[in-house]
């Protein structure tokens, strides 16, 4: 990540203007994750689980998507159920590690300044993720050149998305990603405006 905080995550003024933190614990394939949530101006929109998160896991869990035994690199700057800030996940890691330990090697936190430094990760995952990701236009071509050096060895990406008009979400997936991935809608929740995609490098 380049900078501090307030350069990374979006923020609003008067936005948490008063610090504070939270532990959420969420039910997740029969499995309670508990999720630290640090409420602060620095981190802005990132301090929270956002409903796409949750719903993304919900997809995984419906569809019986066995991610087990798979690599997987979760693009994110939220609370670490899907995604999460870099400098926060040591501490989710840590609390939800099961009491046999990880079934294989266990999470990495690493920052990733989409567009910039992309090439020193490999492109050898099944799965890439993202939930909430979709939110600055002008962060689209940077997420788009980083989605396509993950994705050269064949990782089938999912994206779940609160559709925000004013921020284009819909746009991104009609025009942008399409211009080098195949790109399927194969969720649709018009009650709280969020889809889910998958994505396939063409």
């Amino acid at each position: 990540m380049i900078g501090d905080a307030a350069h990374i995550f979006p923020a609003e003024d008067g936005l948490f203007e008063e610090t504070f933190s939270t532990d959420n614990t969420y039910r997740v394939h029969g499995l309670n994750i508990t999720i630290h949530q640090d409420y602060s101006a620095s981190l802005g929109v990132a301090a929270s689980v956002w409903d796409s998160a949750l719903h993304l896991c919900q997809f995984f869990e419906n569809e019986s998507l066995d991610l087990s035994g798979t690599r997987i690199i979760e693009l994110g700057g939220g609370t670490g159920l899907v995604g999460i800030v870099a400098a926060r996940l040591e501490r989710n890691i840590a609390v939800n590690t099961p009491l046999s330990g990880w079934p294989s090697d266990g999470p990495a936190v690493s920052a990733l300044a989409w567009g910039l430094d992309h090439s020193r990760f490999s492109s050898s995952w099944d799965f890439v993720l993202g939930a909430d990701i979709v939110y600055l236009p002008e962060t689209f071509p940077l997420l788009l050149d980083t989605l396509v050096h993950l994705c050269r060895d064949g990782a089938v990406v999912y994206l779940a998305s609160t559709m925000r008009r004013e921020h284009g979400a819909q746009d991104f997936y009609d025009r942008m990603l399409p211009q080098m991935f195949s790109v399927e809608l194969v969720q649709r929740d018009p009650e709280n405006n969020i889809n889910i995609y998958k994505a396939t490098l063409r």
